[in-house]
């Protein structure tokens, strides 16, 4: 038994740097891994170490052009973005000091005080941190890579070296091994280069994309049964069933503990587990088990005899089986007397729910890191795509996914803060957070805020309802007052309807290193607007969301978000209203929206079929915003195997072409490219041009045959439905007269007004002058004479500066 020399807890790596990349002085040795990243070591003992470590697992870069200059005292390396200073005098010292070491970013110093010196703290935009359990707000935040002074560092001095073999070794004491990046603010660059340094992103199963039910309850099968029925019939759908811990037994016997660790199906709430999880999958929902490793096997569990015999304890004498992550014989029978059987019955992945500290028995080893590295590599077993759902261990632990942020408080402070720390995870390469949405314990019910949450929830990574066990506790729609139930069912159908998009930025997260949600600032580095907006973010490559966290106001009955739009025009994804970029607006919205914004040219593959199952849809919807030329290469495969060639990848090229010259446009769905086999036959098309002008007739190109339609005429642009057709057939729409819808604001503030709770002589002097002149800053300068309420200025004004 054992780890080692096991095929499946081998990793794929490349550690080993090209020896023209290396600079190796004495007690020093220095890789120059690209213009912007190099390797700084420092061991007493001259020796360097090759091997991956838990963080870093590549260091295979192409050999960049480089210069060393050396004098009797001092080594100076150079690349074009770097300059490194080393003073030799160390090496007849104890130990490499802050005068020893000093390296600049070229070109920086002045606008970012590039200069660092060994030892400095670094002036970085942080990264995330390990959990936000019981938090009611912000947490400190560990290390990230990005910085506006144009450098971060990576420190590998206390990791771990993961052998060829599969196991893990500790360090030699006393070494010194961090990595300096001097990319500026080129952050892509910093990012992309970081992971191929420490290993891509894995490829999500595509279920993961849906809904999840989650909560803290011990539900019987057939409760869960009920209740999984119940969200069919509202056609709510859902992708992945959570099982808390009362799966096993936890009402145990004292003498064996709390019970909070379990491996034994609890037979009276579940009395067949293998036909309930055969339920759930032709229900269209995928599994996953939650549990707590830290207190070992207990003698009470159904697999103690044979696990025990396994790995020599004495089982007369009821020993226990004591949780032990450095012991490899124990972590190699952890998985195949606890897990595999449950695996085989229709487990689909594991919540590995951490109790363990961040003490193990090889000093520095965080026993978290070592849960989800093995998880994780044991979970691709059968060709399975790998997966699992766990706490944050520190960087390098976007390999391991999904992030599960811990048991946060139902609190407005809670939601506030999700936003931010969700898109700043990306400073670390880590893109797939699942909050709880709603809040797991303590706090307090308000309808209003859960709305909130559920919207942001939607436009997060990961979309996980979840909920502690208390009996009023409860994240079912219609546990909310009508008005929120029902823009509750709208936004959970919404994120099924999503799905194609995600799993597109899925792809690109692990194909390109750019994850679905990013800070501001990495597309806009020198605009300090985007650094004060840290509570929007791009979602993916087409859209910006800029999510609502505050309380509706009274007068208005809206919620509102400080937004900053980057240059360019940017359309309302759900009402198609356009906006001038490069500038901030308060931006308010009623409790059935919030802002998200997506680019002109924008386009949006949706999914029609709105069921549990996330497979390649037969119906689909696609949004395309007016303004600009734009692409959109739509990405499909089966959603589950584990194909590390992608063999079965199909891409879709969505194009739109606007030609301002001619006031005309073109769509065009390409054929699509790869083993079809993966997509439905037939697939029709429901096709909104957002933003645009209405149109009462285009033409439609499907293959050879071409057809004058009528348009399905929207208050947001125009709608083409085009039947289902051969998936293999390109489908071209010319748009003879394309232009940007300009919105009817007299409309949108007389909406307004009625809705405003205000007095009626105040309502009538303001649309008197709305209808008086079309000079809209007269009007604004007009509308200051009215002692208005801020909040009622501020919309006004949002509707007539739109666009």
């Amino acid at each position: 038994m054992g780890i080692r020399n096991n095929e499946r807890y081998q990793i794929e790596a490349t550690p080993a740097a090209h020896p023209d990349a290396i600079v190796e002085r004495g007690h020093a040795r220095f890789t120059v891994l690209t213009e912007q990243m190099i390797r700084i070591e420092y061991n007493p003992n001259n020796r360097f170490e090759d091997r991956a470590t838990q963080t870093v697992l590549n260091r295979d870069f192409e050999v960049p052009e480089f210069e060393v200059v050396e004098t009797e005292k001092e080594l100076h390396i150079s690349t074009k973005h770097v300059q490194l200073f080393y003073y030799k005098e160390a090496e007849e010292e104890e130990g490499l000091k802050p005068n020893d070491l000093h390296i600049e970013v070229n070109g920086a110093y002045t606008l970012y005080h590039s200069n660092w010196n060994y030892g400095e703290e670094t002036d970085d935009l942080r990264g995330t941190a390990r959990t936000l359990d019981e938090t009611d707000g912000a947490v400190p935040l560990e290390r990230g890579l990005m910085s506006t002074k144009g450098f971060s560092i990576i420190e590998d001095s206390y990791t771990a070296v993961i052998r060829e073999d599969g196991w893990v070794e500790q360090r030699e004491d006393d070494v010194i091994d961090f990595y300096f990046l001097g990319h500026g603010r080129d952050y892509l660059t910093c990012l992309k280069d970081f992971y191929h340094l420490c290993g891509k992103t894995p490829l999500l199963p595509r279920y993961t994309l849906g809904n999840w039910w989650s909560r803290y309850y011990p539900y019987s099968d057939e409760e869960y049964k009920t209740l999984m029925n119940q969200f069919k019939e509202k056609d709510i759908p859902f992708s992945v069933a959570v099982i808390d811990m009362d799966w096993h037994l936890t009402d145990i016997d004292p003498k064996y503990g709390s019970g909070w660790t379990g491996y034994t199906w609890n037979k009276e709430l579940f009395p067949d587990p293998e036909a309930f999880l055969a339920w759930l999958h032709e229900q269209g929902l995928h599994t996953t088990l939650n549990v707590h490793p830290a207190n070992g096997v207990k003698p009470h569990e159904d697999v103690y005899e044979e696990m025990g015999k396994a790995l020599d304890i004495d089982i007369e004498k009821e020993e226990d089986i004591k949780f032990d992550v450095t012991n490899e014989d124990f972590l190699e029978a952890y998985f195949t007397y606890l897990h595999h059987p449950h695996e085989d019955i229709g487990v689909d992945f594991w919540w590995v729910d951490w109790q363990s500290g961040d003490i193990s028995k090889i000093e520095g080893l965080d026993p978290l890191w070592m849960l989800n590295h093995y998880h994780f590599l044991d979970s691709k077993r059968n060709g399975r795509r790998p997966l699992i759902f766990s706490r944050y261990a520190g960087i390098g632990s976007h390999r391991y996914p999904i992030g599960f942020s811990g048991d946060t408080r139902m609190t407005w402070e809670t939601l506030q803060y999700q936003p931010y720390f969700t898109a700043n995870a990306s400073n670390v390469g880590y893109g797939w957070w699942s909050h709880d949405i709603g809040g797991h314990t303590g706090g307090y019910k308000n309808d209003e805020m859960h709305v909130r949450w559920v919207q942001f929830g939607v436009f997060s990574p990961i979309m996980r309802l979840h909920d502690g066990d208390s009996e009023f506790h409860g994240k079912e729609p219609w546990r909310y007052n009508r008005k929120a139930e029902e823009i509750l069912e709208a936004y959970l159908r919404l994120r099924h309807q999503l799905v194609p998009y995600l799993y597109t930025m899925n792809y690109r997260n692990h194909l390109e290193g750019l994850p679905l949600v990013q800070p501001m600032y990495y597309h806009d580095s020198e605009e300090e607007n985007a650094y004060n907006a840290p509570n929007q973010y791009y979602f993916g490559s087409e859209l910006i969301v800029a999510p609502i966290t505050t309380k509706l106001d009274a007068v208005t009955h809206k919620g509102h978000v400080s937004v900053w739009l980057p240059e360019g025009l940017w359309f309302d994804f759900f009402t198609g209203k356009v906006y001038d970029g490069n500038r901030k607006i308060n931006m308010y919205r009623d409790l059935s929206g919030i802002p998200v914004l997506a680019k002109a040219g924008g386009i949006i593959p949706l999914s029609r079929d709105i069921e549990n199952a996330v497979d390649n849809p037969t119906h689909m919807e696609i949004r395309v915003f007016a303004g600009d030329n734009g692409k959109f290469t739509l990405h499909e495969d089966d959603g589950v195997s584990h194909d590390e060639n992608h063999q079965d990848l199909v891409t879709t090229e969505l194009e739109l072409k606007w030609n301002e010259e001619k006031e005309s446009a073109s769509f065009i769905i390409k054929k699509p490219e790869g083993d079809t086999k993966v997509l439905p036959k037939k697939r029709s098309y429901h096709i909104h041009f957002m933003g645009f002008e209405s149109n009462p007739f285009v033409t439609v190109y499907r293959g050879e045959e071409e057809k004058v339609m009528t348009c399905v005429l929207k208050e947001k642009g125009f709608v083409i439905d085009i039947p289902e057709i051969e998936v293999g057939t390109e489908i071209r729409v010319e748009i003879p007269k394309a232009a940007i819808k300009v919105p009817d604001y007299q409309k949108e503030v007389f909406d307004f007004i009625d809705e405003a709770q205000m007095s009626f002589d105040k309502k009538d002097k303001l649309y008197e002058l709305i209808k008086k002149s079309d000079n809209h800053a007269k009007v604004i300068g007009s509308l200051q004479t009215l002692n208005l309420e801020q909040e009622v200025l501020e919309i006004i004004s949002e509707i007539l500066w739109a666009y």
